[in-house]
Parts: structure tokens; C-alpha cells; sequence
């Protein structure tokens, strides 16, 4: 385990606060993450492997006192030396172009390196929120989805190594908390967009706005009727961070219940970029959901959170981000990994 910046053996005793382990802080959801405990005054520990990380996403908090950052894959041994309050597990490949690419570390990380965070919040007596995802859900059956469903997926599939990976981390965190006494937390996230998202993870939203930006057709999977819901970062952010100081340990949706198909969604980035590209079609996937909406009633009733930001208005701050990248960004096609064990 190695450490990446200078300040990462500062002493935190004398800062007050709480301290909290971060996986996954490198990433788009991750960094975000870090951001708003740094702001809760949190001291935070930024644990990532930079396989689909990007050191860039932190980089500003190197000068903090409060941030230390770990280069660390989680599903080795993990040493935290000192106390923790909570652990936020969000170390995953998370879009189809990654976890296609390297698959026994998608399932790795969310067996292994779920089981060594639990074993660290089990050791260190503390809270453990675990990041699962809709894919749990699979292709459903029933609309829009509740926390009860149990969901319709094909563990062969290509997809397989994504979902029964999120699904296998619930029941082992179910497992800790049932067996062992350990504080858990389970959020299970829907579609999310924002800052730092990669232009190249495959994903709707960056695919389009990044096909906009080099002037490229936008290409839609399918005939386009099918269904996402997508919630703006700054509002999955604070969902999780009401959950993680609740009370409740069951699963917990949280996104945008505001449903929009890819053919329309398409529309709308083409507007917004006001590009005369038009929007073509091809096969559907394997495996990809149909529908996706959650259902928020037990994150409104448990955490008093429903989302804020609407669609047009995190589509406006989306792109102008992206806009802002150096042009070479626009270009770059998926990182090639450096592991595929």
C-alpha cells in the first residue's frame, strides 16, 4: 500500500472531527464524496487503485491537512493505522465499458474487496455504508422499482459479473451486520451524472455530449424506447451522506424518479449542445435494462430526501464542464488496463 501525497502522515488527532475512509475516491462518485465530507469538516482518508480513477478528480484536496489519499487496490489486506468512524465503500468498475473489459476485478472488487472493508469496519467498530447500484434489479420485471424487488438477472450474461457482483456485496454486508454486529448501510444507486465523469465510460450521458462535441451522430441502443432515470451528483451526495447518519440498514434507493426514454434524453442533449448531428441506431446489448426508475418512497419517509436538481438544469452544468476539457479529451477513446487479473 502506498501513499501519494506528502501530507498523508499527518497526524489528525489534533483536528477535531471525524474521520472517514473513502474507496473509490478517485472516481466520479468518489471524489465528489470526498468533497462534501472535507466540507463537513470530516477528516478524510482517499483510498483508490486508479484503474478507472483518475488522480486529477483530487488533486485539489492534496494541500488539505484533512485529506490523506492511499494508492490501494481493497481487494488486498487493508491497513488503516489510527481510529475510523466510517468506512464508504465506492471502489467498482461502474460502466459497462469497464467492467466488459475487466471482469474478475469488477467481481473482485465487490466480493473481496468488499469483504476486507467489512472485516476493517468490523476491527475498527465502524459504520460501513456499501455502494450497490440498480443493476441489482437486472432487467426488471416490475415498474418502477421498490427496495422488495428482488430483481431479474442473468448471472452468465455479460453483464452478470456487474450485477451478482452488487448483489453477492449486499448479502455479505447483510452477513457482517446479522452475524458479526457491524454497523451497515446499503444505498443502491441509480443512473448519476456530473463533473467528472469520464467523456469515454460508455454511459449515456457523457457518450452523447461527448459524440456533440466532436460533431459526431449520436448513437442510441435499440429503438431508443428504452428508459433511465438520471440524478445530478450533487443530489446523490446528499442522499447518501442522510443515509450513512441514519438510523435504517436496509437497502435504500436513491435517485431521480423523473423517467425520460434515450431517444428522448438524445433530444435533449442535442438541443442543449446545438449540434445538427442527427441520432442513429444500433443492436441493443445483452442484458440491458429496459426500464429503469427508482421508486425514493422510503428515501423520502426515512431521510427526508427526494432530489432537487432538475434534468435541464444538470445537463447545463454537465456540459459546460465538458466543454471546458482540453479538446485532446474529447478524443480519447477507453483506457487500456493495466490489470486483468
Amino acid at each position: 500500500m502506498s501513499k501519494e501525497i506528502k501530507n498523508a502522515d499527518s497526524p489528525f488527532r489534533g483536528l477535531g472531527g471525524k474521520r472517514v475512509l473513502i474507496t473509490g475516491a478517485a472516481g466520479f462518485l468518489g471524489s465528489h464524496l470526498c468533497d462534501r465530507f472535507i466540507k463537513e469538516e470530516y477528516q478524510v482518508i482517499g483510498m483508490d487503485n486508479l484503474i478507472t480513477g483518475d488522480l486529477n478528480n483530487i488533486r485539489h484536496l492534496f494541500k488539505l491537512q484533512q485529506f490523506e489519499f492511499y494508492h490501494h487496490d481493497v481487494t488486498k489486506f487493508i491497513h488503516i493505522p489510527g481510529h475510523l468512524d466510517y468506512i464508504l465503500h465506492f471502489a467498482s468498475p461502474a460502466s459497462p465499458i469497464d467492467y466488459l473489459k475487466i471482469p474478475i476485478q469488477t467481481l473482485k472488487v465487490g466480493a473481496m474487496g468488499t469483504h476486507n472493508c467489512l472485516g476493517l469496519a468490523k476491527a475498527k467498530e465502524a459504520r460501513i455504508l456499501v455502494a450497490s447500484t440498480s443493476e441489482v434489479y437486472g432487467d426488471p420485471l416490475v415498474h418502477p422499482q421498490t427496495e422488495e424487488y428482488w430483481g431479474n438477472v442473468n448471472p452468465v450474461g455479460p453483464r452478470g459479473v456487474y450485477d451478482e457482483a452488487k448483489r453477492y456485496m449486499e448479502s455479505i454486508t447483510m452477513a457482517y451486520h446479522t452475524f458479526h454486529g457491524v454497523d451497515t448501510r446499503i444505498v443502491r444507486i441509480f443512473n448519476t451524472y456530473g463533473p467528472r465523469m469520464r467523456l469515454n465510460d460508455g454511459r449515456a450521458l457523457p457518450a452523447f455530449i461527448g459524440q456533440a462535441l466532436r460533431g459526431e451522430d449520436l448513437t442510441v441502443f435499440g429503438d431508443g424506447s428504452q428508459t433511465r432515470s438520471f440524478c445530478y451528483v450533487d443530489d446523490l451526495v446528499e442522499g447518501i451522506y442522510r443515509l450513512l447518519l441514519s438510523d435504517y440498514i436496509m437497502p435504500v434507493n436513491i435517485g431521480n424518479p423523473n423517467e425520460v426514454s434515450l431517444k428522448e434524453f438524445a433530444e435533449e442533449v442535442l438541443a442543449l449542445t446545438g449540434n445538427k448531428v442527427k441520432i442513429t441506431y444500433k443492436p441493443l446489448p445483452v442484458d440491458d435494462p429496459k426500464q429503469r426508475q427508482p421508486d425514493i418512497t422510503k428515501a423520502k419517509a426515512i431521510l427526508g430526501w427526494e432530489p432537487k436538481v432538475s434534468r435541464s438544469d444538470g445537463l447545463k452544468i454537465t456540459y459546460e464542464y465538458f466543454k471546458s476539457l482540453p479538446e485532446e479529451e474529447w478524443n480519447k477513446q477507453p483506457k487500456e488496463f493495466v490489470s486483468m487479473k
